[in-house]
């Protein structure tokens, strides 16, 4: 069940990215679920521009489904503007992976500085 979305950022400004998970308008319960959610300059690569998980980047909202995603204006910075690739991924307690999310992540360079 994954959608293609794509995403566009600002190289050095906060990066939120919210949305809700559900089918057909029920949310899903994510309460024992972890996340993981990674950017790479293209699909084979080895390099993370960004690298976040359930524990460092991205929080869950139980039983309402939604899925809070949060990169520091300093994280951003570091990151190399672009046009790279990304997916979320969902695990559920059992070890059932679902990738979500995928598309283009196009980190557009800052000019104020």
């Amino acid at each position: 069940m994954s959608a293609t979305y794509n995403i566009t950022a600002i190289q050095g400004d906060t990066f939120t990215f919210n949305f809700t998970i559900d089918t057909d308008g029920t949310p899903w319960n994510l309460t024992s679920y972890t996340a993981a959610m990674q950017v790479r300059p293209f699909v084979e690569s080895t390099t993370k521009i960004l690298d976040l998980t359930s524990s460092s980047g991205i929080t869950l909202g139980g039983i309402n489904g939604t899925v809070a995603v949060s990169v520091s204006a300093a994280t951003m910075a570091a990151t190399t503007a672009g046009r790279h690739v990304y997916d979320f991924k969902l695990t559920s307690a059992g070890g059932v992976t679902t990738t979500i999310l995928s598309g283009v992540f196009i980190i557009q360079p800052e000019v104020t500085r």
